[in-house]
C-alpha cells in the first residue's frame, strides 16, 4: 500500500507553495538529483522554459499519461512530478530547445493555472514520512547488492558509478538515483516516483532490479545461442574445404581447381600489353589462395574475366579503296562533300603510312542532317566495326572512365564496355550528343574524354575499373553535336570540328527521291509499282509541311504518306497504284502547316526582314516599328536578350546623330516614342546581327518610307554606323531563299563565307555586300521619283539605278 503524501497546510506555511511554469514530459519521467537533457519543441513548452529562465530558472516537470498527446490538458498529466531548475538552454537553427534540467524535490500539482502561452501550475512539495534506519540499512544494502550484480552484466555501467551508488547516505537519493540509471517502463519510474515512502520505493525498485537482471540474462543467452550457429556455419565450410581436399588426394575432380587451371591456360593463350598480362597473373595468383565462395573471389575473377575479353590486339581489316570508299559514302548520303573529302583523305593517308593515329573528327549541325548516319556509313566505308555512345545526358565521370574495384558492383566505363562488345580494338566510335552532357557532384565526363579524344594520350588511356593502359589510338572517333558553344573549349581544341549546314531544298529533294521515298515504301510493306511521288508534290511537302535544316520531318511526311496508301491497298477496295500529287497532298496529310513564302504581301513602313541563326538552322526574322507622339521613350519588346537591346540602342544612337542628313526632324527624340518590336514574342532572341535590321526598321519609320519586302539582311551596327561581320552567314541564306527572299544585304567581311553557298542558291539571289549603314539604307528604302535619301553623301553609294528602282516597284 502507498501512502498518501504528506503536504503542509497552506496557514501553516504560505511559503512552501510554489508557482511554476509546466514543462510535460513525454516518455521520461525525472527523478530527483538527477540531471537530463531534453530536446523542446512544443510552443508552449518552449515559453514554459523561457518563463523559468527570466525567473529563477525554476520548473515544474511533470510526465504526460499518455505520450501520444500533442496539446495536453489537465487530466494528461500525472499529478505527482519533480520540481527542477533549468542549468542551461540552448534554441536550434530548427527551432526547437535544448534544455539542460536537474531533478531537486517531489511535488504534487494543488491547482492548474492556465495562462494564453503556457501551463502555470501551483505546487507543494512533499514532505517524506520519518523511517526508522533499522528497517532502512537492510533495504539499501540489498538494493546496492543488486545494482552491483547488474553492473557485472551489463559491462556499460561504469565502475565510477558503481562507487558512487554505494557512498548515498540517504536511501531517499539513492533509490531515486539507481532508478534514473535503469532503462524500465515509464509507467513503472512514475509508480516509483509515486512512492512516497523511502522504504516502500526501495522495496519496489529491488523486485524492478531483480526482473530486469533476469531480461537481461535471457537476451544474452539468445545472443549466445545465435553466435554458437554461426560458428557451426564456419565450422561446415572448413569441413567441406577439407572434403575438398581429401578427395583431391585420393585423385578425385576438384572444380575450382578445374577453372583455376582454365583461366590460367586463357591468360597464356590471350595476347595482352605486357602491363596487362602481368595484372592478370598477379590476380590469378591472389585467387588461388582465396576460398572459392567469398566475396573477394568473386571480385577478382570478374577481373581477370573483362582483361580476358577485351580486344587488346584484335583488328577489323581497313579498306584502302578510295573508289569503293567514296562510292559507298554517296551511296549513303547526298551532300556533305566536306567530311567525306576528310575521311577520303584520311584513308589516301593510311595507304602510304601502315600506322596513323586515328583522327577525331567533330560532327556539328542541326538536328536530321546525318551526322550519326554519316559515321556509320564511315565504317562501311572503311571496312571497320561501329559502335555508337550515346552521351546525352551522361552526368557522371565514372561512366567514361569506370567505377574502382573496391566499390560494390564496379564495371569499367563505357569506352572499354563498347570496345568488349565489338571485339576489335579499330572500330568507328560514334560519340552521340557530346554537347548534351552535364556535371554534378559525381564529376566532369567532359573532362574525362579529354583524355579519351587526344591523340597524344589516348595510346595509354586507364580506366580506374582495369588499372593498366589501353591504347585507343586505333580508333576512329566521330562525336556528333548540336552546337558548338555547349562543347567546353578544351575538348574542342582536340578535336577536328566539321561544320554540317542545312540542306536546300535542292538537296532535300534529292534525298528524299533517292532514298527517303523508297526506304518508307520498302518500310511501310508497298512496292515501287505502288506508290509515285512527282516531283512537284515532293518539293510541296518540303515548302508547305516541313520547316527545318535536316529531313527527320520530311521522312515522317513521306512515312504518313505510305502508311495511308498501304491501308487503302490492305482494304482492297481500290486501285493498286497511287500517284501523289501537290493537289492529293492536302488529302492525304491535311491543311499545309507553312507558307510557302514567309514574306509579306506589299512593302511596309518601318516593317524590315531580318535573318537569324538557331540551333535548327537559320530564319527569318521580322522587326517593326512604330513612332508614336510622346516624350522620347524607346521600348524595346519580344523578349529580347540584352545583347539585343544594346544594338537597337545603339541603332537610335546613330539615327540621332544622322538626323539632319537622314532629313528627320532634329528633335524627334524629344517629341515621339519609338517602340521597337520582334514578333514570336515567346521565343528568347539574342545577339548583335540584327542591328541593321532595327536602324533601318526605324530610318523608314521616321521618314515614312518603306521597305523592299523581298529583301532581308543582317550585320551588326556601331555608332559610326559601321557594319560589323556575323556568324551563320550559310544558314542564315538558305532560310531567306526558303522563304521567298530575292535580294540579301550583308556585312563586306563576310564576303568570304559566300564560296559555302551552292552555286544553285545563289545563282537565284542578289547577294549585296556593305561596309555602312547608309548602304544598307540606300538598298533598303523605297523612294518615289525625284525622292533623295540623303541632304548630302558622307560616303560613295552604290545607289540602285532608276531601272532598277522601276523593275522593283513593278514587281511590287
Amino acid at each position: 500500500m502507498i501512502n498518501l503524501p504528506k503536504i503542509k497546510k497552506e496557514d501553516e506555511s504560505d511559503s512552501s507553495i510554489l508557482f511554476l511554469p509546466l514543462l510535460p514530459l513525454r516518455d521520461i519521467v525525472i527523478f530527483p538529483h538527477m540531471v537530463a537533457p531534453l530536446f523542446v519543441g512544443r510552443e508552449k513548452s518552449v515559453n514554459a522554459l523561457t518563463d523559468a529562465m527570466n525567473k529563477d530558472k525554476s520548473v515544474f516537470l511533470a510526465t504526460q499519461i499518455k505520450a501520444g498527446v500533442d496539446n495536453p490538458g489537465e487530466k494528461d498529466i500525472s499529478g505527482i512530478g519533480t520540481i527542477g531548475k533549468v542549468l542551461q538552454l540552448l534554441r536550434l537553427p530548427d527551432g526547437t530547445v535544448k534544455a539542460l534540467v536537474e531533478g531537486s524535490s517531489r511535488g504534487k500539482i494543488t491547482r492548474f493555472i492556465s495562462e494564453k502561452s503556457f501551463f502555470q501550475v501551483e505546487v507543494a512539495p512533499v514532505i517524506e514520512p520519518e523511517i526508522e534506519q533499522s528497517k532502512i540499512v537492510a533495504l539499501k544494502r540489498a538494493v546496492i547488492d543488486a545494482f552491483e550484480q547488474f553492473a557485472k552484466l551489463d559491462k556499460n555501467i561504469s565502475k565510477d558509478l558503481i562507487r558512487n551508488v554505494s557512498e548515498i547516505e540517504n536511501p531517499s537519493q539513492l533509490a531515486d538515483t539507481v532508478a534514473a540509471h535503469f532503462s524500465f517502463k515509464i509507467e513503472d519510474k512514475q509508480q516509483l516516483l509515486e512512492t512516497i515512502s523511502s522504504e516502500e520505493r526501495l522495496s519496489a525498485l529491488l523486485k524492478l532490479i531483480k526482473m530486469e537482471s533476469e531480461v537481461f540474462q535471457m537476451d544474452q543467452r539468445i545472443k549466445s545461442r545465435v553466435k554458437d550457429q554461426m560458428e557451426k556455419t564456419q565450422k561446415n565450410y572448413y569441413l567441406n574445404e577439407q572434403m575438398r581436399a581429401i578427395k583431391k588426394e585420393m585423385g578425385g575432380e576438384d572444380d575450382h581447381s578445374d577453372e583455376l587451371k582454365d583461366l590460367e591456360k586463357q591468360i597464356k593463350r590471350k595476347r595482352m600489353s605486357k602491363e596487362a598480362a602481368g595484372k592478370a597473373r598477379q590476380e590469378l595468383r591472389k585467387l588461388k589462395m582465396m576460398p572459392p565462395m567469398s566475396a573477394e573471389a568473386t571480385v577478382v575473377r570478374n577481373y581477370i574475366d573483362w582483361m580476358i575479353a577485351l580486344p587488346w590486339f584484335e583488328r577489323s581489316k581497313v579498306q584502302n579503296d578510295l573508289e569503293e570508299a567514296e562510292k559507298i559514302l554517296n551511296e549513303d548520303h547526298y551532300g556533305l562533300e566536306k567530311p567525306k573529302e576528310r575521311i577520303i583523305e584520311y584513308l589516301a593517308v593510311q595507304t602510304l603510312v601502315k600506322k596513323v593515329r586515328g583522327p577525331i573528327l567533330c560532327l556539328v549541325g542541326p538536328p536530321g542532317v546525318g551526322k550519326t548516319s554519316l559515321a556509320k556509313s564511315v565504317a562501311r566505308a572503311t571496312g571497320r566495326k561501329y559502335v555508337r555512345l550515346s552521351l546525352g545526358g551522361v552526368r557522371d565521370e565514372a561512366e567514361i572512365r569506370g567505377h574502382r574495384r573496391t566499390y560494390i558492383g564496379a564495371m569499367p566505363g563505357k569506352i572499354i564496355q563498347s570496345l568488349k562488345k565489338a571485339g576489335v580494338n579499330n572500330p568507328v566510335f560514334c560519340l552521340d550528343e557530346v554537347d548534351k552532357m552535364s556535371m554534378d557532384f559525381r564529376g566532369d565526363p567532359s573532362a574525362a574524354l579529354l583524355e579519351v579524344l587526344d591523340p597524344e594520350q589516348n595510346f595509354g588511356f586507364n580506366d580506374h575499373y582495369l588499372d593498366v593502359d589501353y591504347d585507343l589510338s586505333d580508333i576512329l572517333f566521330i562525336t556528333t553535336a548540336n552546337t558548338l558553344p555547349d562543347i567546353p573549349l578544351p575538348l574542342q581544341d582536340r578535336m577536328e570540328i566539321i561544320r554540317l549546314p542545312g540542306y536546300t531544298d535542292y538537296e532535300k529533294y534529292n534525298i528524299a527521291k533517292e532514298f527517303l521515298v523508297s526506304k518508307q515504301i520498302k518500310t511501310n510493306g508497298l512496292k515501287e509499282e505502288n506508290l509515285q511521288i512527282t516531283k512537284n508534290a515532293i518539293y510541296a511537302l518540303i515548302h508547305r509541311y516541313t520547316r527545318e535544316s535536316g529531313v527527320r520531318n520530311l521522312e515522317r511526311e513521306i512515312s504518313s504518306i505510305c502508311r495511308k496508301v498501304a491501308r487503302k491497298i490492305a482494304k482492297k477496295k481500290g486501285p493498286d497504284f497511287f500517284k501523289i500529287t501537290p493537289n492529293k497532298l492536302q488529302k492525304f496529310l491535311g491543311p499545309s502547316r507553312f507558307r510557302e513564302s514567309q514574306i509579306e504581301e506589299k512593302d511596309e513602313i518601318g516593317n524590315v526582314t531580318g535573318l537569324a541563326w538557331t540551333q535548327v538552322g537559320g530564319e527569318l526574322l521580322s522587326v517593326e516599328t512604330l513612332v508614336m507622339p510622346g516624350k522620347g521613350e524607346l521600348l524595346i519588346t519580344g523578349k529580347l536578350g540584352d545583347v539585343m537591346k544594346e544594338s537597337a540602342q545603339a541603332a537610335v544612337s546613330y539615327v540621332r546623330s544622322r538626323a539632319e542628313n537622314l532629313m528627320i526632324e532634329n528633335k524627334f527624340y524629344k517629341k515621339y516614342d519609338l517602340h521597337i518590336h520582334i514578333p514570336e514574342g515567346a521565343i528568347p532572341k539574342d545577339g548583335p546581327s540584327a542591328g541593321i535590321s532595327m536602324c533601318t526598321s526605324i530610318v523608314s519609320a521616321l521618314t515614312k518610307r518603306p521597305v523592299y519586302r523581298d529583301l532581308a539582311m543582317t550585320g551588326e551596327i556601331t555608332l559610326r554606323g559601321r557594319v560589323l561581320p556575323i556568324g551563320g552567314l550559310k544558314e542564315k541564306i538558305l532560310a531567306a531563299h526558303r522563304g521567298g527572299i530575292k535580294k540579301i544585304v550583308i556585312p563586306k567581311e563576310n564576303e568570304k563565307d559566300l564560296k559555302d553557298i551552292p552555286k544553285v542558291i545563289s545563282k537565284e539571289l542578289d547577294i549585296i555586300p556593305v561596309d555602312h549603314m547608309d548602304e544598307v539604307l540606300s538598298h533598303a528604302l523605297i523612294l518615289g521619283k525625284g525622292d533623295t535619301l540623303f541632304k548630302k553623301h558622307d560616303i560613295p553609294l552604290e545607289i540602285p539605278s532608276s531601272d532598277k528602282i522601276e523593275h522593283r516597284n513593278s514587281i511590287n
